[in-house]
């Protein structure tokens, strides 16, 4: 089993040391940063250099660990205004440079603080360039986090990690959906209602559908189609979300209902993959995936490239060149990421139903996406017309 222990490593008063385990054999060894003791997880990297409280509170990281790329993360501490849901997702947090003492205005508590009191284990102090490099030769794999008394032999916590499951095959949006339906009103006269299912919804995603004038009712993950019309939409969201899109079985069905209606829809993330198979294509698990707020997307409608904000592992296996038929009518890719040609969207042809594989609600920026919340609204006009 490989160390890495550089030498700048956090000497944070009162942290007790700390290890990173890959199932591959490799190990970091740094200092506690939040709560002590272990997890386990997915290891994932994200690029972002802003926005770290979004990415701990989306629910698309549920099971995951999470290293920053970014050297120096905490800086503006922790405020009650951002989260996108009521609490952290990731399994476990991995950073090289802590702040020391947080500022910012809207500042309430510190990163580590706030990682400590919801028990979500990390680790600071560690070469995260070096851990970066080894997950995007190998590719994303199991890990775990192992701190105070959870230290032992590193042959026992290797095999602890190679126990956990794998992230292929693992179904988990049920496990961070709503359970109970909720209304987000819409700001100022309500224009269109739409259903959205929650798959692991960020909050700021119903907040954009509001700003243009719609009620968003959200849905949990198990919702029927006759609850889903029961509220009576002009349109139907499918969200985010956690886990193998080959898993969803029943998103898929119940999207396929959709189809059949003709409502106008529009997908994120999860939802993108949910309209891939619905319309007959695969999903494949990425080698490490996209995850961070500087990934280039081109909306092959327009011609436009944008900055886009990611976070997804599986992606959409549809040609690229040539339009599909489906039994939904005509559907082709309309966005793809200029990084590696993966999929980062489909449309039908035929009827108003759209989706995309990343981030356009990003909270923390880029905003260039946000386009997308009126093609939307355009559709829903549309069909009520």
């Amino acid at each position: 089993m490989t160390i890495s222990n550089p030498g700048h490593a956090s000497k944070r008063k009162g942290a007790s040391p700390a290890v990173l385990v890959l199932e591959d054999g490799r190990s970091f060894r740094g200092r506690a940063y939040g709560a002590v003791g272990e997890t386990f997880g997915e290891a994932v990297f994200s690029t972002g250099m802003t926005g770290y409280q979004e990415t701990l509170t989306d629910p698309s990281y549920h099971r995951q660990v999470v290293v920053m790329t970014a050297p120096h993360v905490g800086n503006t501490g922790v405020n009650d205004e951002d989260p996108e849901s009521k609490r952290i997702w990731v399994s476990g947090y991995v950073v090289r440079d802590p702040a020391r003492v947080p500022s910012n205005w809207r500042s309430r508590r510190s990163l580590d603080e706030e990682l400590a009191s919801q028990g979500v284990v990390g680790i600071s102090g560690i070469d995260t360039r070096a851990l970066t490099r080894h997950l995007r030769e190998r590719g994303a794999m199991r890990v775990g986090i192992f701190s105070g008394n959870a230290l032992e032999d590193e042959g026992v916590l290797l095999a602890k990690v190679r126990q956990t499951p794998e992230m292929a095959g693992a179904d988990l949006a049920a496990e961070v959906a709503t359970k109970e339906t909720y209304v987000v009103p819409a700001v100022g006269t309500r224009r269109f209602t739409v259903a959205a299912i929650d798959l692991g919804i960020k909050g700021m995603t119903p907040h954009r559908m509001a700003e243009r004038g719609i009620e968003v009712h959200v849905l949990p993950a198990t919702a029927t189609l006759e609850e889903v019309y029961a509220v009576e939409p002009d349109g139907v969201f499918f969200s985010n979300g956690p886990g193998d899109p080959s898993t969803a079985d029943h998103p898929v069905a119940l999207m396929k209902g959709v189809l059949e209606r003709r409502t106008p829809l529009f997908g994120i993330c999860f939802g993108n993959q949910i309209l891939g198979r619905s319309l007959g294509f695969g999903t494949y698990k990425l080698k490490y995936g996209h995850r961070g707020i500087n990934q280039p997307v081109q909306d092959r409608t327009t011609g436009k490239v944008e900055v886009t904000a990611h976070n997804h592992g599986f992606a959409v296996d549809a040609p690229l060149d040539k339009v599909s038929d489906t039994a939904f009518g005509r559907a082709e890719v309309s966005h793809v990421c200029l990084n590696d040609q993966v999929v980062e969207g489909l449309q039908l042809l035929d009827q108003p139903a759209f989706s995309v594989q990343y981030h356009p609600e990003a909270a923390a920026g880029p905003h260039d996406a946000a386009y997308l919340f009126d093609r939307f609204v355009t559709l829903m006009e549309g069909q009520r017309a």
